[in-house]
């Protein structure tokens, strides 16, 4: 079965982006996410499409959510519903050896996507940055397979921590669990 996975970055105080870009330098993370991402069909909506520096994502399928129906993104794959793109997504995937599919934003692509996911590889920005994109993410009901703490580097401007994450932890009664940094409790 061809998995989903969401590839995302959230700040200490939910901001996934800020005026159509990433409000942070994290070249470790880039470095990280393409490796993630490479050979993989890439899912996102239009304003992330829109705010890559370079279009289409090389050595990934791109594909499109948007609701203009005359959208042109050229070297990718452009749909208005979501369902259709993730078929495609999984039927690029299987055709190219892949097992997952990767959902790499915005905030309404992925709050779509996460009833949908079966993974997650979240990377928490030990920063709390202006932003007009936010994400919540309610992991009460993922275990944690993996997690690494990444120094700041040279080229970064903050450490980050690195989650990989799958359904399947039954949350305890009541229980809302945020993407936060481990220093905040999500240790």
């Amino acid at each position: 079965m061809i998995k989903l996975t969401l590839v995302v970055a959230v700040a200490k105080n939910g901001v996934i982006g800020r005026d159509g870009a990433l409000p942070w330098r994290l070249s470790s993370d880039l470095k990280r996410f393409k490796a993630a991402t490479m050979g993989k069909p890439v899912l996102m909506g239009r304003k992330t499409w829109e705010s890559l520096p370079k279009r289409p994502l090389p050595g990934r399928a791109n594909l499109v959510l948007t609701r203009d129906a005359s959208f042109v993104a050229e070297g990718a794959r452009v749909f208005s519903s979501l369902d259709a793109m993730l078929a495609a997504g999984r039927a690029i995937a299987q055709a190219s050896g892949a097992d997952e599919v990767c959902v790499i934003g915005g905030a309404q692509v992925y709050e779509a996507t996460l009833p949908l996911a079966d993974r997650i590889v979240l990377t928490e920005v030990n920063l709390e940055p202006e932003g007009n994109a936010r994400l919540d993410l309610d992991l009460s009901r993922w275990r944690d397979v993996s997690r690494e703490a990444v120094a700041r580097g040279p080229n970064d401007e903050a450490d980050f921590l690195v989650r990989v994450l799958e359904r399947g932890l039954l949350p305890r009664e009541g229980e809302k669990v945020s993407a936060k940094l481990a220093d905040e409790g999500a240790r």
